[in-house]
């Protein structure tokens, strides 16, 4: 495991802006409102070469345990704990606040080691601030500018013994281990599983549930969720072999025209762009509300974007007539959906545990089909048999000629179709090739795609003018 840094501090003392800045892309979101950041969030870090792990935590508040901010700090509690170093963050031009004193009086008491940042030091502005930070008990603390990159060759000097420390220690601890302690990669690497629907539907209950931690903030309250966090998890599959997920989670989405605050937007977005770079989608449904039009229209996202999905129903444990919920759920999906019929629908339950391991299992076999190739002569012999039993139609009565189909790639599993005149191929064909193509050779319910390459007439002078 590479050394981990958690990055802790006060609400808006640019938290954020400092872990983006380490791991070199705007991955947390950033807003001059307090308290943006609720979930820790991880990400691969480069600081001059040394390469960590760095963590993302919530504004430290006071407030009891059983609030959200009291939630929101138990999660910074676990995440110093768990580091081989913690960056304090202050705010230099505010200078020293009670809580900050707070805040360092608690990391005394702990065991992990603890750097100061006097964040926004640029210009004058934070220097009592800067000199204040002496007083905290951490040594020198370094002035810096996260949002400026003011101060990177001080915090390498200073977190360089720590990452280094760590890396020696873990070499020490494997270096008789030789090669038999290796594993066998997975060729396809671990699953990309992102979570999403609407605001409490249980997203972050379910995944703490498949982790068998509380590593996401959970609660009553809607919308908690802000940033889409990503977690490395390995599954131990019912069959005894072990696999590569790494979980998703993704802030709720509500109508468009019920989004009206900035940073709503923002974590629409964020869980948006989550879906563009996930493999499989998993669109979690309340068993208690039933499928909304809201829920369609997510699904119907998921698609247009090429990605493997799939629809659970959440909270089944509580639900009602079970039987008839899921009857009409599925007939929904497959009027709402007609583009891909038959999407997994599976039951599952945050609270319990029920329907997990048949969760992950479908959403490995989903990405198995969504990853698939055909080959030529198969997808050959299939073509010959659909135009036989079903030929193209002539409209105006003028032939269309379908000469040869290939795959052009997968992820999602694209074909290119040869022909002529292929601008007046009515679209109830190529629903007819396409659903074919998931019907005959082995696709299933993901999303496939056909392009229409008409062939150029070699004797065609015409000049278009």
């Amino acid at each position: 495991m590479a050394p981990r840094i958690a990055i802790v501090g006060r609400p808006n003392v640019g938290k954020s802006t400092l872990f983006n800045r380490l791991v070199g892309k705007k991955l947390a979101l950033v807003d001059d409102l307090p308290g943006v950041t609720r979930d820790r969030r991880e990400g691969e870090a480069e600081l001059l070469g040394l390469k960590f792990r760095i963590v993302d935590t919530a504004g430290f508040e006071e407030d009891a345990i059983e609030t959200l901010p009291g939630r929101m700090r138990a999660q910074t509690e676990a995440a110093v704990e768990d580091a081989d170093l913690a960056l304090f963050v202050i705010d230099a031009r505010a200078g020293l606040m009670p809580l900050d004193e707070h805040i360092a009086r608690w990391l005394r008491a702990g065991d992990t080691p603890v750097v100061v940042l006097a964040n926004k030091a640029e210009g004058s502005a934070g220097d009592h601030g800067l000199m204040e930070a002496f007083s905290l008990g951490f040594g020198e603390p370094i002035a810096f500018s996260a949002e400026h990159g003011q101060g990177l060759a001080d915090l390498f000097q200073a977190i360089r013994p720590h990452i280094e420390r760590e890396e020696d220690e873990f070499a020490d601890e494997n270096e008789d281990e030789g090669d038999e302690g290796e594993e066998d990669e997975a060729n396809d690497g671990p699953l990309k599983l992102a979570i999403v629907g609407r605001p409490n539907a249980g997203k972050s209950t379910l995944i703490n549930r498949i982790l068998g931690e509380d590593r996401l903030i959970t609660g009553p309250e809607a919308g908690i969720t802000r940033d889409s966090i990503a977690i490395d998890w390995r599954w131990p599959a019912p069959d005894g072999s072990v696999r590569d997920v790494r979980l998703i989670d993704t802030a709720g989405m509500r109508k468009r025209a019920k989004v009206q605050e900035k940073l709503e937007k923002l974590s629409v977005a964020d869980a948006l762009h989550s879906i563009d770079f996930a493999e499989v989608v998993v669109l979690l449904l309340d068993a208690t509300l039933g499928l909304e039009a809201q829920d369609l229209k997510i699904a119907d996202k998921v698609l247009s974007e090429g990605r493997a999905l799939v629809i659970a129903l959440n909270k089944w444990d509580v639900s009602e007539n079970g039987s008839s919920l899921y009857q009409g759920v599925r007939k929904a999906l497959d009027e709402g959906l007609a583009q891909v019929r038959g999407v997994p629908l599976l039951t599952v339950s945050g609270a319990t545990g029920k329907g997990i391991d048949d969760l992950i299992g479908a959403a490995f076999d989903t990405r198995e089909a969504w990853s698939s190739r055909v080959s030529t002569s198969l997808l050959n012999r299939w073509f010959d048999t659909a135009l036989e039993a079903n030929p193209p139609p002539a409209p105006g009565g003028k032939r269309i000629k379908l000469r040869y189909i290939t795959q052009a790639r997968t992820r999602p599993p694209t074909f290119a179709l040869f022909g002529t005149r292929l601008d007046d191929l009515p679209e109830s064909y190529r629903r007819y090739l396409i659903n074919g193509i998931r019907r005959e050779l082995g696709f299933g319910a993901v999303p496939v795609r056909l392009h229409l390459r008409s062939s150029k007439n070699p004797f065609d002078t015409k000049k278009k003018r």
